[in-house]
């Protein structure tokens, strides 16, 4: 029986679909990110062009953009605004996060709902169901799949998934559709996502290759047939950025992964060792230090060590 676990770490909330003790789905929610369904009040900076795209400033000067525009709003009056899409990390950081004009007052975005698991505790509940695997694979772009791999890479049009393998065309075409779908998911991928199946002559394949999308991905979502080169385009919901799009933004996404391991090893005095640039985030963040400080019932030591790829920081007792 699948159920969501949420798991409320030291910068991040972190919630999970587990089913057979394996990942189905995963989302992470940055301590501080004003969420999607979150309604703020804001000031009209600017209206826009033919009642498109205008721009509201809230509190914290953070910029929206209003894609449909404030009809009936003036310049540099003030409105309540629906947080519809969270700011997207990644190669265009000038783009801002989407919202619309709205009636409601301010409220916060729904909160991550699940069952709660104790941070941090004697059982590693989401390791044990991969979770660290997970943030390697969004870290990397490479989830690897019997028969291949899948070569996820964003980009500022869409997310693209390259599928590659050595099995005949017919079979990795629907083994590889599967796995994207599987990777889709568990990455919190949306938008609009390019998959790039092996060129494949049989009409039955790629038949079955869609038939494996469809099986997989929850609605809504919607998407092209498989065309004769393999190439499929899905659209999805995208409410914040997927964990793809989070690794982007490599430094702290490979501290707050790291603070989670130390905070499972046993209690006491923690050195964490770590590349430099994990380490200049951490210095940075004498709040996250105190949280893990009081977490493992210990003081917490940096060291930076050039010679670790940017996942491979660890914790080690004093």
């Amino acid at each position: 029986m699948s159920e969501w676990l949420v798991e409320r770490g030291i910068g991040e909330t972190r919630a999970a679909l587990i089913d057979n003790d394996e990942i189905i789905e995963a989302r992470i929610q940055l301590e501080g990110v004003i969420g999607a369904g979150s309604v703020v009040p804001a000031r009209l900076v600017d209206i826009g062009i033919n009642g498109r795209n205008a721009i509201a400033l809230a509190q914290g000067g953070i910029e929206y953009l209003l894609p449909q525009g404030a009809a009936g709003v003036t310049q540099g009056a003030t409105l309540n605004i629906e947080v519809t899409r969270e700011a997207i990390p990644g190669a265009e950081p000038w783009k801002r996060p989407l919202a619309k004009t709205t009636p409601a007052q301010p409220k916060d975005a729904p909160a991550l709902a699940g069952r709660e698991l104790p941070f941090a505790g004697s059982a590693d509940t989401l390791g044990k169901s991969g979770w660290n695997d997970l943030l390697e694979g969004a870290s990397s772009g490479i989830v690897g799949f019997a028969g291949g791999e899948l070569h996820i890479s964003p980009t500022p049009a869409m997310t693209l998934i390259d599928v590659d393998g050595y099995l005949p065309p017919d079979q990795l075409v629907v083994l590889g559709a599967f796995a994207a779908a599987r990777s889709i998911r568990r990455l919190d991928i949306g938008g609009s996502i390019g998959i790039d199946l092996p060129t494949c002559r049989s009409k039955a394949a790629r038949q079955q290759a869609a038939a494996a999308l469809d099986s997989m991905l929850p609605q809504p979502f919607e998407r092209t047939s498989v065309n004769g080169f393999g190439f499929v385009q899905i659209v999805r919901p995208r409410l914040r950025p997927s964990l793809v799009e989070l690794a982007q933004d490599r430094a702290p996404f490979e501290a707050r992964a790291l603070l989670r391991r130390a905070a499972f090893e046993p209690p006491g005095p923690k050195l964490l060792i770590a590349p430099p640039a994990v380490i200049a985030v951490l210095e940075k963040r004498n709040d996250w230090l105190g949280a893990l400080a009081r977490q493992i019932g210990g003081a917490v030591e940096l060291r930076p060590d050039p010679t670790l790829p940017m996942s491979g920081g660890y914790a080690t007792s004093l």
